[in-house]
């Protein structure tokens, strides 16, 4: 045993001697370097995936409404289908009504067609919903900060901040950690140029007494302003693609009967919209496609 014990220390006094200090250093700082860009990896696959089960989970509650849909068309067809074998048996049905017939079954068949196409472009809406979100996620990742969070709401991104990272009790001044995340969602929001912006502030239900504002209506007007203007002239966002409103103390997300829950309430909620006439455009270009017309 003390024999196995020397021979193993001669080894490492070997092993060191034979790589330079300078040497050894530089291992030691590209593995570093690896365990760093290995963790900047997990990050952003985590990010992937818990957009990827959230988007599945709303495929799959619009596939089962798609497949409701199907069925109801598919027993009117049946209905109407029947109603036109027997019209060779009917000695009194008219050449109108026979004509009414043929355009029920018509208007099923474009009903159908409006059904898939309205499919194709929410399917392509919900690859721009979840691209965005992992944009931002890996933009924001490195903050590792309950206090800035990305989720989906009726298929609209929106990134909320609480107002302890933004501002001072009452005030509408941010501060500077606050433009430094603004800096980070400015990035994406320049990077989707086709899509609106919404600013909204929210406020507890604590009465405000200052002389320069009202009331909580006020106060999350100015807040949500203040975002604004460092969105458009610090960061070069587009300001004809935002919005800024004031929400006061009317949406809360949580009871103000606690310190907590009013915490909760103040808050700024930034929502990444499409614009319904892209939406509209998709279904547009899919019908008519779909019947031949240019």
């Amino acid at each position: 045993m003390k024999y196995k014990t020397f021979l193993a220390l001669t080894l490492v006094a070997l092993f060191a001697s034979c790589v330079s200090k300078k040497k050894y250093t530089a291992i030691q700082l590209s593995n570093q370097n690896l365990i760093d860009k290995l963790a900047d990896a997990n990050r952003a696959l985590d990010a992937c995936n818990s957009a990827k089960s959230a988007m599945e989970g709303k495929n799959a509650n619009m596939q089962t409404s798609i497949d409701h849909l199907k069925e109801q068309v598919a027993e009117m067809s049946v209905t109407n289908q029947a109603l036109l074998n027997n019209v060779g048996n009917m000695a009194t049905l008219s050449a109108k009504e026979a004509s009414n017939l043929e355009k029920s079954l018509e208007s099923i068949k474009e009903k159908d067609l409006q059904i898939r196409t309205m499919q194709d472009a929410l399917t392509k809406k919900d690859s721009v919903t979840l691209a965005l979100v992992i944009s931002l996620k890996t933009s924001l990742g490195n903050l590792n900060d309950t206090d800035v969070t990305v989720n989906v709401e009726k298929s609209v991104v929106f990134i909320e901040l609480s107002d302890k990272m933004l501002f001072k009790s009452g005030s509408s001044e941010l501060s500077t950690r606050a433009r430094d995340v603004l800096g980070k969602v400015a990035t994406v929001l320049n990077d989707k140029p086709d899509q609106e912006v919404l600013v909204e502030g929210h406020t507890d239900n604590v009465p405000i007494s200052r002389d320069c504002m009202k009331d909580n209506w006020d106060l999350s007007a100015s807040r949500a302003i203040a975002i604004t203007r460092v969105l458009q002239n610090d960061y070069k966002v587009d300001p004809s693609r935002i919005t800024a409103a004031g929400r006061s103390q009317y949406v809360p997300k949580a009871s103000n009967d606690t310190p907590e829950g009013r915490g909760q309430n103040r808050r700024i909620r930034i929502f990444i919209l499409p614009k319904m006439d892209q939406f509209y455009n998709m279904i547009e270009d899919g019908l008519k496609k779909a019947t031949g017309e240019e």
